[in-house]
């Protein structure tokens, strides 16, 4: 027995006509997707978490968030600020002190944060029990 080479699936949609625009309501999925892929990351859930509260600088957030490296933490406050969730603030002093602070923006994603954040704890020991399941069932 050999593998086929002819094609199994022929049954696709027609492809749209030049003509024809797309559904307006699946328009902006590249973006939503784009939007979502910066609140969802883990680093940023936990960020909006700390500053939910008020600014922080660099180092306290660090200290704050377990397991982010300075490079990570670094990359996701400058992603959050150039999405204008975050702002960065420099004070003209010895050393020079930033602040980073939810911009109203960023303090409108700090309810539905929690919630999924509030979730997640009330949920792992669940999930972590299902996926114990699974690993033993597919080993």
């Amino acid at each position: 027995m050999g593998t086929s080479l002819k094609p199994a699936h022929i049954d696709l949609p027609a492809a749209p006509r030049s003509d024809q625009r797309p559904d307006p309501e699946h328009a902006d999925c590249r973006g939503v997707a784009s939007v979502l892929s910066r609140v969802g990351d883990k680093w940023s859930v936990f960020v909006i978490m700390m500053l939910s509260d008020g600014p922080k600088r660099f180092n306290e957030l660090k200290r704050m968030i377990n397991g982010i490296s300075q490079r990570m933490l670094t990359l996701t406050l400058r992603g959050l600020e150039r999405d204008g969730l975050v702002t960065r603030t420099i004070f003209a002093t010895i050393p020079p002190r930033v602040d980073y602070e939810l911009t109203d923006l960023g303090r409108g994603l700090q309810q539905p944060v929690r919630a999924l954040g509030e979730w997640a704890i009330e949920h792992q020991t669940q999930i972590a029990a299902a996926r114990a399941r699974f690993d033993a069932r597919n080993a």
